[in-house]
């Protein structure tokens, strides 16, 4: 059986391995070139050396990664907090509860420039009392951003959450009912240990998604007060279409970005693995 499926192996992988180097594996090798050159077109790039990623390391990148890290931080402990809170109060067994998850869920379905644009409405009408608006201080923006991910992303961690919160044999809780074990030492030493795999999930989900985040910035601050509240993808896509020439020196940020978000994506996925290990 294994040696007439192993025939015809090449037959299923061939269309997707086609589909990876044409959409993935070949613009990324063209883009770290094109990182290394002078370019407006693609047929017209003349490669210069680390020009572009000398001017790369501005002023406006430096602040925009740190801007990023600091709200990546931020939006991991306060999206995956608030979705485990959720999710163990959505598993106690009450009426009503697959009403409330697809509730929480339904905001994760609406587009990032869309979603924008209603917060934008919703925090321009609360700070307009206050003679100002989000575009007034790079903290509003933040803060702004900050509770449009966390309304976006809560109710899909969620849902992760409540699945590996079912997963919980009940034997054990009930096991540690019996010990005498308090709620702080049964979420301590049953509950968490044994939702490691969903935590491991959400964080790479979180981060990854945060880190990247693009739609949502462009509609809500449009990187206003001059690109101070501006994330790296936003940074990036400025500098690319900023004017003619800076092409290469966005490609050279673009690159960047690409090997600072893998670094981080795969340092996570080694800690948080290892602590499933732990356990």
């Amino acid at each position: 059986m294994y040696k007439r499926f192993s025939r015809y192996f090449p037959i299923f992988v061939l269309p997707i391995l086609a589909a990876f180097i044409i959409s993935f594996a070949v613009p990324f090798v063209m883009g770290i070139y094109l990182s290394f050159c002078d370019f407006t077109t693609v047929s017209d790039a003349r490669f210069i050396g680390l020009e572009n990623y000398k001017e790369a390391f501005g002023e406006s990148f430096t602040h925009s990664l740190w801007y990023t890290a600091l709200f990546s931080l931020a939006s991991v402990i306060t999206v995956n907090l608030a979705a485990f809170f959720l999710a163990r109060l959505l598993t106690r067994g009450f009426k009503g509860t697959n009403f409330f998850r697809t509730v929480f869920f339904m905001p994760n379905l609406i587009g990032g420039i869309v979603l924008g644009y209603i917060w934008q409405i919703i925090i321009n009408g609360i700070l307009r009392y206050y003679g100002v608006d989000i575009t007034f201080y790079e903290a509003y923006g933040f803060l702004g951003l900050l509770v449009l991910t966390n309304w976006q992303l809560i109710g899909y961690m969620m849902i992760i959450y409540v699945a590996g919160l079912q997963n919980i044999p009940g034997e054990l809780r009930e096991a540690a009912a019996i010990d005498g074990a308090t709620a702080s030492m049964e979420l301590k030493h049953i509950t968490l240990p044994l939702v490691m795999p969903s935590i491991t999930v959400c964080t790479f989900l979180t981060l990854t998604n945060t880190f990247k985040l693009f739609d949502q910035n462009l509609a809500l601050t449009a990187g206003a007060p001059n690109r101070r509240s501006a994330m790296l993808a936003l940074d990036i896509y400025n500098t690319f279409y900023g004017g003619v020439g800076s092409e290469g020196v966005g490609q050279a940020k673009a690159v960047i970005f690409t090997l600072i978000l893998g670094a981080i994506a795969l340092l996570q996925l080694y800690l948080t693995k290892r602590r499933e290990r732990d356990v």
